[in-house]
């Protein structure tokens, strides 16, 4: 685990024990049960997308981050949102760690409630409290980092959060971390191209990684992706969804700025992944 994660992760602990005595487990299964029938699809909006020939875009709404501070100016959840579906978002990815990305659970509900969009919290995910905290608060689905847990945390955690309707994308930062996150049941298979350690970013991850995924699971490309250009180059390798950030947290219109990005870019008839 990189110094980084390892600063976070310990802060997460800490973060867990204060949210179990400010709101006991029995309390918050009742808010998570109140939220039950409200989910949305978040895997079936990303097939939706492919199922037409356009790329999948999880947009993602992050105020801030470690390695590049301050994103934005002006932080307006629910507008950015919006922003976002009108421009051909297929789902939300939302901050929700605080001490290092300056997120909350309510940027995530009030950019929910602001569109149709399925929902990802992106948060540091280590216990089942807060994969029912992640219910609680309106999400569809949950990340689990493969270099932040074992093995065997993250089978007990997906399978929790499947069983409270929740969809899963592990992420994964390299071929071992990859080994590891194909062993769990969700087709969804994220690839940081962020090295941990360095903090460098490179689309040779995705793309050397691509051929231990078997068919039948959906890679999602995570960081690096700035320009049409980086667009093209994994779509030609036969990778058609992503998680962006930062290159649209940065523009005056994160929703405009998607829309340059992918605009006027057709996708592959074949080797949709």
């Amino acid at each position: 685990m990189s110094d980084i994660l390892d600063r976070i992760i310990a802060v997460k602990r800490d973060e867990i024990r204060a949210a179990q005595v400010s709101m006991p487990l029995e309390e918050l299964k009742l808010n998570a049960h109140a939220c039950n029938g409200g989910l949305r699809d978040f895997l079936a909006a990303l097939r939706a997308k492919h199922e037409i020939g356009q790329p999948a875009i999880i947009a993602e709404l992050k105020k801030s981050s470690p390695s590049r501070g301050k994103l934005c100016e002006t932080f307006a959840p629910a507008d950015i949102a919006c922003s976002y579906e009108q421009h051909g978002a297929a789902c939300l990815s939302v901050l929700t760690d605080h001490q290092f990305f300056q997120g909350s659970a309510r940027h995530l509900q009030l950019a929910r409630d602001s569109c149709t969009l399925p929902v990802l919290r992106k948060d540091f995910i280590i216990d089942p409290y807060q994969v029912l905290e992640t219910r609680a608060m309106g999400a569809d689905c949950i990340l689990l980092i493969a270099a932040a847990l074992a093995p065997a945390q993250m089978q007990e955690l997906e399978a929790y959060a499947h069983s409270l309707g929740l969809t899963v994308l592990v992420e994964a930062h390299n071929a071992d971390e990859l080994d590891i996150a194909l062993t769990l049941k969700t087709p969804l298979i994220g690839i940081n191209n962020r090295n941990l350690r360095t903090f460098t970013v490179t689309l040779d991850t995705t793309l050397s990684l691509l051929e231990r995924i078997p068919d039948g699971r959906i890679v999602v490309t995570e960081s690096g992706i700035l320009t049409r250009v980086d667009v093209e180059r994994v779509r030609a390798a036969g990778v058609h969804t992503f998680l962006i950030g930062e290159a649209f947290m940065r523009a005056d219109s994160p929703g405009l700025a998607l829309s340059e990005i992918f605009s006027d870019y057709r996708a592959h008839e074949k080797g949709v992944r």
